[in-house]
């Protein structure tokens, strides 16, 4: 079988940002990288869950709603994967830096009932917003070009 993209990167090279990584099918593929890979800090799971419930609920009634087709985590917990569709870098990047600044106002984790989550017990939102602080600070680094 042929690697997948994801794959063929250099993760020892891998830094946190915001990247571009493949446009297919009139659908782009944002990583979202958090932590570096392969370094020992990753997301902690309940903080991954929480991060994915409240970037997804957001995400999802934005402006930019329609455009939206995934959001959720990598399983090696160092960040998060955005599909979008018409939507380019600079377009996203301020998108998000809305919605992980929204993320931070939130005062409880949306679908984190029993009844509307299969894992309710793992969640954290003072992790999530840990860890969605320290990556809006790096998004507010980031210029408006592809980052990498």
């Amino acid at each position: 079988m042929d690697k997948i993209p994801s794959f063929q990167k250099d993760h020892n090279k891998l830094m946190p940002g915001l990247y571009m990584s493949v446009a297919k099918n009139g659908i782009a593929t944002f990583d979202l990288r958090f932590k570096r890979p392969n370094e020992g800090d990753y997301i902690a799971q309940a903080a991954l869950h929480s991060i994915e419930h409240m970037l997804a609920t957001i995400l999802r009634n934005g402006e930019h709603k329609e455009d939206i087709v995934y959001f959720g985590p990598m399983g090696c917990r160092t960040g998060f994967y955005l599909l979008t569709t018409n939507m380019g870098y600079g377009e996203t990047l301020a998108m998000l830096k809305n919605a992980f600044a929204e993320s931070l106002r939130m005062e409880e984790v949306p679908g984190a009932l029993k009844n509307e989550c299969g894992n309710y017990l793992e969640h954290d939102l003072a992790g999530a917003k840990r860890e969605c602080a320290a990556y809006l600070a790096l998004l507010e680094t980031l210029g408006e070009k592809e980052n990498g």
